[in-house]
């Protein structure tokens, strides 16, 4: 496993196991199976009303809790001073931990960003009084960062966003390095592109095929390879076992400046998740249950 060091000096794995659209049902089972495969960072948030069921596999796995880096996010109805705070109480007693190894806001909310703020600086309280490691953000442009760091002491350690090779959202990547912010890829292997109908999957691009056949992998493999070798965390997503151990064996071999270069020049700027600028709470709020 590779391990990525963010601003704080915190150390987490480069890459780790995601649990969007999973149902509570299979949550548990999957987490499993990625801890069993070698995982030790796992993604989820309140919003995706699993994080019980990640917590449960985290603890039945028999790993010391430090071994396993736990990421979740503050969905935007709980935003706000105290209501964040009330939210990490939550999330951690829904997950039966102590302390989140990585605490992020799962949206920048433009039409109130007062709350953004407001739920940032909670963000900030938990980092000083220990019950987080990493504070962050998600699906933040360069404008939201640059709003939130005018009142902010603390600079995000992550932004998790959109990124696969037909979404690469450079400007957002470049305004995340310029920060010393670490760049996390959410749907990077493109899965977005497959269940959302957006035309050509990533997994059937003519360019990503031929650079997996060259080197015996898959397509899937080798879009995880690209996020490591330029840097970025990223966070796969699957319920098969197979899949998941596939997904993690990508250590084993390198790709060329040139194969690089060839999945970046896929991005067709074509967003596949909602557009940042148009969340709102009246159009996204949500409630979130009490642990």
């Amino acid at each position: 496993m590779q391990h990525l060091a963010l601003n704080n000096g915190v150390i987490m794995p480069a890459l780790g196991f995601g649990v969007f659209q999973t149902p509570p049902d299979v949550t548990e089972q999957a987490v499993t199976a990625a801890l069993e495969t070698g995982y030790r960072l796992i993604d989820t948030a309140a919003a995706y009303a699993n994080e019980r069921e990640v917590g449960n596999a985290i603890r039945n796995s028999g790993l010391p809790r430090e071994e396993v880096f736990i990421e979740t996010k503050v969905w935007i109805s709980d935003y706000g001073y105290d209501q964040t705070l009330h939210a990490f109480d939550k999330s951690a007693g829904k997950l039966g931990v102590e302390q989140i190894d990585l605490l992020i806001l799962h949206q920048a909310l433009p039409s109130r960003f007062d709350l953004t703020q407001d739920a940032y600086r909670a963000l900030e309280t938990l980092l000083a009084d220990g019950r987080v490691r990493a504070i962050g953000v998600s699906n933040f442009m360069p404008d939201h960062l640059d709003e939130l760091l005018k009142q902010a002491t603390v600079v995000p350690a992550v932004n998790q966003v959109e990124v696969h090779p037909y979404f690469t959202q450079p400007a957002v990547q470049a305004a995340d390095t310029a920060h010393g912010t670490l760049t996390q890829a959410w749907s990077p292997i493109g899965g977005i592109t497959s269940y959302r109908g957006t035309g050509t999957s990533t997994f059937d691009d003519p360019a990503i095929t031929a650079i997996a056949t060259a080197h015996g992998k898959t397509p899937a493999q080798v879009m995880l390879r690209w996020h490591l070798q330029q840097g970025r965390n990223a966070i796969p997503k699957s319920v098969r076992p197979q899949r998941i151990a596939e997904n993690f064996d990508v250590f084993d071999f390198q790709l060329t400046p040139a194969e690089l270069d060839a999945v970046d020049n896929l991005d067709t700027g074509t967003r596949g998740g909602p557009e940042p600028t148009a969340i709102t709470l009246e159009a996204f709020g949500r409630d979130i249950p009490e642990a």
